[in-house]
């Protein structure tokens, strides 16, 4: 139980080399705020340690916690690491190929030796029931559940522990889907097992038998980690509800989450570009181009009008030689690329520079952590061009190993005949450009100007990298939030209770009659979203729900979701919606026409506020800004040369404070680097504001 008088809430984010805290308190009497950060290392395979660790770390006492909210890498981690169960796959007649046909796209065109991905799911091990449904849930062929019990035998053979289901157009209805279900758990209780339509209504067989079967491959393993989690929370005096990141950007209960964990596939980025939106809605900044770059990837996203996207179109380990595999789960609309502080550089067979997509992790992590990492990284540039503080690394928990880190610079330096400084150098550039190019994806390629928006970059290395990256786009401005180094946690504590449903369901337009089935098809969706949250308690008071039509021009293969206000109904404000489409697909591809138009799905959007807390202003003492200088030293900035920089601070930079580049200014997670010619100010929040 929560401690009367104050209101505490507390988030934890699990990444590749750190797991982060973020704690809030308020006193309920005098509104006075205290927030607290920690980072503790990542604690492979048992993540829920580094947990506890983190928290002890940080000295919360559990039993005064009102609200704790967790997003982890578990689920990505082992997909990407293939660390999941052997899952058996069963599916409609005819059907159990569709994984492995999967689609005729190749990125890598050209190559005549191309592969295709390996599915999750080997033949043998995808098998078929008698049944048919159409495409509109009409039964055409009655469901045959006669050669269940020898399939069921045959995977308890074959060591099966998860089991996923698929069959065709259970979109549409569901009922044999829920039948085989049901029977399966009568046969064999024990096994893991899910469904289609318990994740996804949408179309797209192959999308759909792949996010089915990734569900069930992972799921065993997330369950047995939510499970730990839970107990070890509970056992060290937790009493409150626990909460997981979805990759929707909103939580979830962790009995929700357990029952189909594909939905925390990306909950650390998802916090973070919520924590972005939120944050612009404070300082009146609503379209942002959001960054955040940790030790192993860099990751963006755009918000518009203080609108974070999300879609159900997410491929993992989709790159220009690989397919990649498909997920059909709302995530956040992002980019990720191979590129962080554990980033490691190297040279081809035609001595060019490259950086990452491999990463040396948090184990041996980069040369300079002295835990035996013999490869030159990003972290490992910025020390040897002096932007990153030798003296004070990992807030002077840390000695920077420089003669590791020379070790590792010198085989590179040797191999292009240049320096140590200039490989950094290149080290730098390389790093930027790539994530340049990330952020011309979900902006520029988008129809979007990168001048509109204000960049805010955060993780561990977003701050080292933000200015030259918003000058490269020329942005109106970056902001680097207070505590940027664990944002994704802090995003977590200002996140609401949230699911998305997207259903399809396909109407013609050109008849009043269709649009009004249309409504009517809508507004039971809406009931049913809300009654999803009736068995938690959550009554229809505290819901709140956001409805978006997916319109397209007929016969078109693709949609476009346009946002339903609060009082429109379909049948009753057509045109206008109309109208909205053709303005939002004319920006969105350059052009509009003058054909009819098809209605081919709803996505539901039902919100619930959990008591989140907004960030309190910073005291003001009127300390003069020369009060937080900690001295001067020579920075190299990669592209404007080497200039002597004055070093900050930051835990005793105040609101108003304002001072002009070249500067460093140091926190305890990670190291801004300010440009010469930049101006930098402090807001009443403690976000550092940089004009570029």
């Amino acid at each position: 139980m929560a401690t009367s008088g104050k209101t505490v809430r507390v988030a934890t984010d699990v990444g590749g080399t750190f797991t982060d805290l973020v704690y809030f308190e308020v006193d309920t009497a005098t509104g006075k705020q205290t927030i607290r950060t920690a980072k503790a290392d990542t604690t492979p395979p048992n993540f829920e340690q580094g947990i506890i660790n983190v928290l002890r770390k940080s000295d919360v006492k559990l039993e005064e916690v009102s609200f704790l909210a967790h997003g982890t890498t578990v689920v990505i981690n082992a997909l990407t690491e293939r660390r999941g169960v052997r899952t058996g796959l069963i599916t409609t007649e005819g059907f159990r190929d569709v994984l492995e046909i999967a689609r005729a796209n190749r990125p890598d065109f050209f190559n005549l030796k191309w592969v295709k991905p390996t599915p999750f799911v080997p033949r043998h091990l995808r098998r078929e029931v008698r049944e048919r449904v159409s495409f509109d849930g009409r039964e055409r062929e009655s469901l045959d559940l006669s050669g269940l019990p020898q399939i069921l035998n045959d995977f308890r053979r074959a060591e099966v522990e998860a089991v996923a289901i698929c069959l065709l157009h259970a979109y549409a209805n569901p009922a044999h889907e829920q039948a085989v279900l049901a029977e399966v758990r009568r046969l064999w209780p024990e096994v893991s097992i899910v469904a289609s339509h318990q994740i996804t209504r949408e179309w797209r067989e192959y999308e759909r038998t792949n996010t089915t079967v990734l569900s069930a491959y992972v799921q065993p393993n997330a369950s047995r980690y939510l499970n730990r989690l839970e107990e070890s929370l509970r056992a060290n005096g937790y009493a409150a509800p626990l909460y997981v990141m979805q990759s929707n950007c909103g939580v979830d209960t962790v009995a929700h989450a357990r029952e189909i964990p594909i939905t925390m596939v990306e909950s650390g980025p998802a916090s973070g570009f919520w924590g972005a939106a939120e944050l612009g809605r404070l300082i009146g900044e609503p379209n942002v181009l959001a960054l955040d770059i940790g030790g192993t990837t860099a990751k963006c996203s755009l918000i518009e009008n203080g609108q974070v996207t999300i879609k159900t179109d997410y491929w993992i380990e989709r790159d220009r030689v690989s397919a990649g595999y498909p997920i059909m789960v709302p995530v956040v609309d992002l980019v990720e690329i191979g590129n962080g502080g554990g980033s490691i550089a190297w040279i081809d067979g035609f001595s060019k520079l490259h950086v990452g997509p491999q990463s040396a992790g948090a184990l041996p992590g980069p040369a300079a952590y002295g835990q035996g990492g013999t490869h030159a990284t990003t972290t490992d540039a910025n020390l040897t061009l002096g932007r990153i503080n030798k003296d004070y690394f990992c807030g002077g928990e840390l000695v920077a190993d420089m003669d590791a880190v020379n070790r590792a610079l010198d085989p590179l330096a040797e191999k292009l005949n240049i320096s140590r400084e200039e490989i950094a150098r290149g080290i730098i550039r390389i790093a930027n450009d790539n994530m340049v190019n990330a952020l011309k994806l979900v902006s520029l390629n988008r129809g979007r100007d990168p001048r509109d928006f204000t960049l805010v970059a955060f993780g561990g290395g977003g701050a080292m990298h933000a200015v030259a990256l918003g000058q490269e786009l020329g942005v109106k401005k970056v902001v680097i939030p207070r505590a940027a180094s664990v944002f994704s946690a802090w995003g977590m504590t200002m996140s609401d209770l949230r699911r998305d449903l997207f259903v399809n369901r396909f109407f013609e337009t050109t008849h009043e009659q269709t649009i009004a089935e249309a409504q009517s098809t809508l507004d039971e969706l809406a009931e049913a979203a809300v009654a999803q949250f009736a068995d938690e308690g959550v009554g229809r008071d505290r819901l709140t729900l956001a409805i978006h039509c997916k319109l397209r021009y007929q016969n078109q293969e693709h949609s476009v979701e346009v946002p339903l206000q609060p009082d429109e109904r379909i049948a009753t404000h057509w045109s206008a919606i109309a109208g909205r489409f053709h303005t939002i697909y004319e920006r969105q591809y350059t052009y509009r026409l003058d054909a009819p138009l098809e209605i081919v799905g709803f996505h539901i959007v039902t919100t619930s506020e959990i008591g989140k807390l907004n960030l309190g202003e910073m005291p003001v003492t009127g300390t003069d800004v020369s009060e937080a200088v900690k001295g001067h030293r020579a920075v190299d900035y990669a592209m404007e040369g080497i200039h002597e920089a004055t070093i900050y601070d930051n835990a005793k930079l105040e609101p108003g404070m304002s001072f002009n580049g070249p500067a460093i200014i140091e926190d305890a997670g990670t190291t801004i680097v300010v440009h010469p010619n930049n101006g930098v100010s402090v807001d009443r929040l403690g976000n550092i504001h940089i004009t570029l």
